[in-house]
């Protein structure tokens, strides 16, 4: 028995270090390795049936393909590309569930890259990603500098730029505009009553959308004849905790305050602990306005005022494009897809009906 037991052993051993070709695969499902390659590659011309024996064999035989070698046979890989700002805020993992979720059951694998709001980064993640020729590229805003523009333009790839939509397409686009966010957000806190306004906000000078929310925030009160009372940025990620000392900070400085509006609604949730530890009453005596519609903000129901946003629904969004422009289902005319954030102000709308 011990004789045999090696005997076995040594032939599995045996059968693991023989390479699994694209050969074996079509003998194991009875069909020709022409039929076999396109099958696993997603022709359109291969039958449903066909399609699912070559990928039953293929598991069941443990093929996992060589793209490397496969690669230098053809012009782009199956790899779709991504590049977000940070991996920290939950916005963008919503961003990722979109883009996986809309590439399940295809050829296609996203591969992540972060940039961190560096530019210099940012390009390097770029040019790194493109190296390996992908099929496709999901990129987050529209502010690049120009060496960033010139390797997205000279890719000569379907390109897809997300989030936003102010400023420069260089091809799709599926996102909103975040001045135009800001500037309805203001004039809906104005129709509200609320007059003495400050903002809080982190990194704004590199982080592009916030700049522009704020922007257009700051344009609506103009018009409306009034300035922030205050104006806190500071130089770290967002986070509840800075949040909590923010307003602190502000409400000493300026106790007049009747709003906050955030950047996002992670430092609004901080605020908003701050706020019930000194019994401060929200949206009351004070309204805190954040962004994104992030669950944190469902969990005080009608305290935290926010815009919702549709961060899966625009990464699946982006991912389709390119679906559609990589199998040839379409032309190769650009898309725009507009998915406007929501205003949500919860209590706030009651109270100044109520007034």
């Amino acid at each position: 028995m011990r004789g045999e037991a090696i005997h076995l052993l040594s032939v599995k051993d045996e059968n693991l270090k023989k390479e699994i070709t694209l050969k074996d695969v079509a003998e194991a499902a009875g069909v020709s390795k022409m039929t076999a390659s396109r099958a696993l590659r997603g022709a359109n011309d291969v039958s449903k049936v066909n399609v699912e024996k070559v990928k039953k064999a293929a598991k069941e035989i443990g093929y996992v393909g060589n793209h490397l070698a496969a690669s230098l046979t053809k012009t782009n890989s199956n790899l779709i590309g991504v590049v977000l700002p940070n991996l920290t805020n939950i916005v963008f993992s919503h961003v990722m569930s979109g883009i996986t979720g809309a590439l399940d059951d295809t050829i296609f694998q996203p591969v992540f890259g972060v940039s961190d709001y560096d530019e210099e980064k940012e390009y390097e993640v770029i040019k790194n990603i493109l190296s390996w020729r992908p099929a496709g590229l999901i990129v987050t805003g529209t502010n690049f500098p120009e060496s960033t523009k010139l390797i997205l333009r000279q890719a000569k790839i379907p390109l897809v730029q997300i989030m936003d939509t102010d400023g420069d397409i260089i091809d799709s686009v599926v996102g909103f505009s975040h001045e135009k966010a800001g500037y309805d957000m203001a004039r809906a806190l104005l129709e509200t009553g609320r007059e003495r306004i400050g903002f809080i906000g982190c990194i704004i000078e590199n982080d592009f959308r916030a700049a522009k929310r704020k922007a257009g925030f700051i344009r609506a009160l103009d018009e409306a004849g009034h300035n922030l009372v205050c104006d806190y940025n500071v130089d770290s990620v967002s986070t509840i905790s800075v949040g909590r000392g923010l307003v602190d900070e502000a409400l000493s400085a300026h106790p007049e305050l009747d709003c906050i509006y955030f950047s996002n609604d992670d430092i609004a949730a901080g605020a908003l602990f701050r706020c019930i530890e000194k019994q401060i009453a929200v949206p009351e005596d004070l309204a805190l306005i954040g962004f994104n519609g992030m669950d944190i903000s469902n969990c005080f129901p009608g305290k935290l005022g926010t815009s919702v946003t549709d961060r899966a629904g625009i990464g699946s969004a982006a991912a389709k494009i390119l679906l559609r422009r990589c199998t040839g289902e379409m032309s190769i005319e650009s898309e725009k897809i507009v998915l406007e954030p929501q205003i949500r102000l919860g209590n706030l709308l009651e109270n100044s009906s109520s007034s």
